[in-house]
């Protein structure tokens, strides 16, 4: 049986696209993501980023964005970054920030977790 032993911190990011982001024209949406996003992104390899799309299913948030790391310091780091950005209240609002530890109960009880 193999137990859990390393905290896995997982944030969800709820976030909802403002009118400013919707009127960019797309390409010019890519190219803000590649060249102001994709960097600080890269500052910090620590933190993994997967992002859900959700505007067909919630009207509270659109989109969700799931950061992961073992290091919350890098990802500190990654927000007050984000935040110096037109990301941050310009193109999207940020609804609500949802963090977890992944397995927190398998570490604490010293078991192996129910989802591998």
């Amino acid at each position: 049986m193999t137990t859990a032993t390393e905290l896995n911190y997982v944030y969800f990011m709820l976030v909802k696209t403002t009118t400013t982001w919707l009127q960019i024209p797309t390409k010019q949406r890519f190219e803000f993501l590649e060249k102001t996003i994709k960097p600080i992104l890269a500052k910090h390899p620590a933190v993994k980023m997967r992002f859900f799309d959700s505007e067909a299913f919630s009207g509270r948030f659109t989109d969700v964005l799931m950061w992961e790391t073992a290091q919350v310091k890098e990802y500190q780091c990654l927000v007050e970054k984000l935040r110096e950005t037109p990301f941050w209240g310009t193109y999207f609002e940020i609804v609500e920030i949802v963090p977890g530890i992944e397995n927190a109960y398998a570490i604490f009880n010293q078991v192996a977790p129910l989802s591998v």
